[in-house]
């Protein structure tokens, strides 16, 4: 497997060539649509929002310190990761700036649907900090079978992908099966052996680029040099289905009645979000 970098195509050749196999891809330069682009640096976050906090591990840092923080980060000393804002809620100001959020290939998106937006299920469209050396605790799946879109704005960061169907060698949590037990950084090959058969594939994304990631492909990330991206989910009829299965399995751990209320919601929401193609 290896990773395509495509340019200028077409909604209709994504859907075919990516979408429908769930394969994941590299968009060169979608990013251009947004004002964002190469606009968001350090510099530009700590003079306009260097007083906005944020909270991480039970401690609070403002954003001029959030970025002092990864400025420093070193392999041997990572900065925590990921630093992560919500943009809807935390930093609104924002969105003009990274529309239109579908890039013009996320679509359909149920959850920019009015109806999502309303309830539960509003879409979150998050702002990612890091620091040389930061990388995601675990390799995981996204929850809820979303798939993942993200925007490299400032940055290098690599992205360690496994082809489909090797959930076997990958060693999925007992209690959490969107995890993988294994380090992937520092594999324990005595502890978990068909990890040795396993196939990583590993790529850069870098500024301006964009990365697919289509539910259910294993993943993690790690940071190269100091990054700024932008991540959102997309929903549709293609990954409906286990969506609400996930939505099912989580609300269940909290109580039946709440399971029924949601799944119902989802698949409502579902309905609307289906009329909106």
């Amino acid at each position: 497997m290896e990773i395509q970098r495509v340019d200028n195509i077409t909604h209709q050749e994504f859907i075919k060539n990516f979408y429908e196999p769930g394969i994941p891809v590299v968009f060169k330069d979608a990013s251009s649509v947004w004002k964002a682009k190469g606009l968001l640096t350090p510099e530009w976050f700590k003079s306009n929002y260097g007083e906005r906090v944020l909270t991480k591990e039970g401690k609070t840092y403002t954003m001029s310190e959030v970025f002092d923080l990864v400025e420093n980060s070193t392999v041997e000393n990572p900065a925590p990761y990921p630093l992560k804002y919500n943009i809807t809620t935390d930093l609104p100001e924002l969105l003009p700036l990274i529309q239109p959020l579908n890039l013009n290939y996320a679509l359909p998106n149920w959850l920019e649907s009015q109806w999502f937006k309303k309830g539960y299920w509003g879409s979150a469209t998050e702002l990612f900090i890091g620091g040389p050396g930061g990388k995601f605790p675990y390799l995981h799946l996204d929850y809820y079978h979303l798939n993942a879109w993200i925007t490299q704005l400032y940055g290098e960061k690599q992205f360690t992908v496994f082809p489909r169907g090797q959930e076997d060698l990958l060693y999925p949590k007992a209690d959490d099966p969107w995890r993988s037990e294994v380090n992937i950084f520092e594999p324990d090959y005595e502890k978990f052996p068909k990890y040795k058969n396993a196939t990583p594939v590993n790529f850069t994304v870098g500024p301006g680029e964009t990365l697919f990631i289509p539910f259910g492909t294993w993943h993690s990330a790690y940071s190269l040099t100091t990054t700024i991206s932008v991540a959102f989910d997309q929903l549709n009829e293609k990954n409906y289905k286990p969506f609400l299965k996930d939505v099912w399995d989580f609300k269940r751990r909290e109580g039946l009645v709440k399971a029924l209320t949601m799944g119902s919601y989802a698949w409502l929401g579902c309905k609307i979000g289906n009329n909106l193609r």
